[in-house]
């Protein structure tokens, strides 16, 4: 699988372990630094790698505004994770031109969003995912398996492209109903059982899809 890659710019190492672990569970490619001055390495001697980088405001050496001028100058588009949560310190990351700014403490679910929004308007979204011979086509909206097309119906699709996208992620009945059928959908959970039976039976990627007792499904990778 040909993965996003995307840099880690973060000093308190516990965050820096927690958002490599999320970002690697759901399928991107990390790079990490722990400081300004890393940091500011690693961006000069980028030659392309780097999809992304999510960026702490406050470091050790060069802050995260100081960087930003290097990360423009390379086109990596730039996510300021932060707890400054001031509006001044909000308007002045957005105006040095960051793509986003989110304050810390945030949901991880909320980032992947964040980062997948990024990476598309930015055009910069690998158009396929793969796991195991299994291949999503992100421009053809299709599913290719060992090389053949496997028809699969359009909330199928959608429920397998998620779990993709969500590798390792635990999900109950309702949250697959809420992100896939949307919130109004008034159907029952039923209804996200017979498509995972679905996609089980048609993909041998399939089996991947675990149930978790009492709670829901997750793809594991």
């Amino acid at each position: 699988m040909d993965k996003n890659k995307i840099l880690i710019i973060e000093d308190e190492a516990s965050i820096r372990e927690l958002l490599s672990m999320n970002l690697e569970a759901v399928g991107y490619e990390v790079d990490l630094a722990e400081d300004g001055l890393e940091a500011e390495k690693k961006i000069r001697e980028d030659r392309g790698l780097y999809d992304l980088a999510l960026v702490d405001v406050m470091l050790p050496g060069p802050d995260g505004f100081d960087l930003i001028q290097g990360l423009n100058e390379k086109e990596i588009p730039c996510i300021f994770l932060t707890a400054k949560a001031d509006v001044a310190s909000k308007v002045k990351g957005l105006r040095l031109g960051a793509e986003d700014y989110m304050v810390k403490p945030f949901e991880m679910m909320e980032l992947f969003a964040r980062v997948e929004n990024v990476l598309k308007r930015r055009k910069k979204l690998k158009d396929f995912i793969e796991i195991d011979g299994c291949r999503i086509d992100l421009t053809g909206h299709k599913v290719l398996e060992e090389g053949k097309e496997v028809s699969l119906k359009p909330m199928e699709y959608d429920l397998l492209l998620f779990f993709f996208r969500n590798q390792n992620v635990a999900f109950t009945r309702n949250q697959l109903l809420d992100k896939i059928w949307g919130g109004d959908y008034g159907g029952e959970t039923r209804t996200v059982d017979v498509h995972v039976a679905s996609l089980r039976k048609k993909l041998k990627a399939g089996a991947r899809i675990q149930t978790i007792p009492k709670l829901g499904y997750r793809l594991e990778v």
